[in-house]
């Protein structure tokens, strides 16, 4: 059986079987990426980022490294994948035609997809994404010519994905609930002589037993001087005696992940630890405040920067106050589609939802960090997440 009479034997029984919405939800979705489409002059979208096809589609498996787009015109849905990926593609996805190539068969995909896109003289690209090889965009414009691809399709699927439905909120909330559940877990493992593998074996035990899918990113867990160094993990270091340790974790619920950190002390937290937590917590309240429709990107941005101010020479800060978060796949929760930092001028609306990665790091001895997952409402930043903003002391 090759891999065309597999996808039409499983049509015939298990298809749509694992939507993660209602159809309804993605009809909306469509109707809005559409008109956005109109708007913009665009007659069809070549989308490569295992997000953005979700999003339209619902189409989800764990192998995101090969070739997957989806070509979104006004009257037709059609989804590229390979062999291997004909069953998720059957099973999870609502869509009006499913081309397949060999997986090993890389110049098959071509051919297909040339003609798919033949009738279009205005395609939007997202030049940015995820998943835009090369190879293919250079072989379809050779084909088909450089003037037919514009660059804006990324931006348009962007200030739509940014603001979440009632059910892509709803997924978020079980998201946080499950999140919190790995969190604790991990937390009630840190003492002293402890691995930071163990906190975070205890962690992803407690995540995947509450229900996580597989995450986006795997839970971080790191203690002491490590702390200082922005995106190092675990790896099989002992936690000394009032050591601080950092943990952000992220649980997968259809795709959605809402973040969260903490950090708990294995003893007793120092005053200058709770000095930090209280500039963290400063920097949060300052957010939250100012996350409200009207109110600008940048505006946040600088509302925080100001609290931080006294401490900028001595602690460092990424320069990202809160990112946009929603569905999203490895190798990041990142939804890249909007944030809080100084220069983005964009304004926030009802039902975005950001992560808000408060972490100040002092160079060569620890760092404290602490976040909760927010969704902007008329009244500013309400928590998804339910961080108590404490240091944990745990012996």
């Amino acid at each position: 059986m090759d891999h065309h009479a597999y996808r039409h034997a499983l049509a015939e029984c298990l298809a749509e079987r694992e939507l993660p919405f209602v159809p309804e939800e993605f009809d909306s979705r469509r109707r809005r990426v559409r008109q956005a489409m109109r708007g913009a002059g665009l007659e069809a979208l070549l989308l490569t980022d295992p997000a953005d096809i979700f999003y339209l589609t619902g189409y989800h498996t764990f192998e995101v490294s090969v070739h997957t787009c989806l070509v979104v015109s006004a009257e037709r849905l059609v989804l590229q994948v390979p062999s291997i990926e004909t069953g998720p593609a059957v099973v999870t996805a609502r869509v009006d035609e499913i081309l397949g190539y060999r997986w090993e068969g890389i110049e098959e995909v071509i051919e297909p997809l040339a003609e798919v896109l033949a009738p279009f003289q205005a395609i939007g690209l997202d030049a940015f994404g995820a998943g835009l090889r090369h190879g293919v965009i250079r072989a379809l414009q050779a084909r088909l010519g450089v003037e037919r691809f514009r660059d804006d399709g990324g931006e348009l699927l962007d200030r739509l994905r940014i603001v979440k439905t009632p059910a892509e909120l709803d997924c978020l909330r079980e998201s946080a609930r499950i999140t919190s559940i790995g969190l604790r877990a991990a937390m009630a493992a840190i003492a002293p002589g402890v691995t930071d593998n163990e906190v975070a074996a205890e962690g992803s035990r407690a995540l995947l037993a509450a229900g996580s899918e597989f995450m986006s990113l795997q839970p971080i867990v790191t203690s002491g001087r490590r702390i200082s160094i922005i995106h190092v993990n675990h790896k099989r270091n002992v936690i000394a005696a009032d050591e601080p340790v950092f943990l952000e974790f992220g649980s997968a619920y259809h795709r959605y992940t809402a973040p969260m950190m903490r950090t708990a002390v294995a003893g007793r937290a120092s005053a200058e630890m709770q000095a930090l937590r209280d500039v963290c917590r400063g920097m949060f309240e300052a957010l939250v405040a100012t996350m409200r429709p009207g109110r600008t990107f940048d505006e946040a941005a600088r509302a925080a920067e100001a609290v931080l101010a006294p401490h900028a020479d001595r602690a460092f800060f990424s320069g990202v106050f809160g990112y946009a978060v929603g569905a999203q796949f490895p190798p990041s929760w990142v939804e890249g589609t909007g944030y809080i930092a100084r220069g983005q001028d964009r304004e926030f609306e009802a039902d975005m939802v950001f992560h808000l990665p408060l972490c100040l790091r002092l160079p060569g001895q620890w760092g404290i960090g602490l976040s909760d997952t927010v969704r902007v409402t008329p009244d500013g930043g309400a928590p998804l997440t339910d961080n108590d903003w404490q240091l944990q002391e745990q012996s």
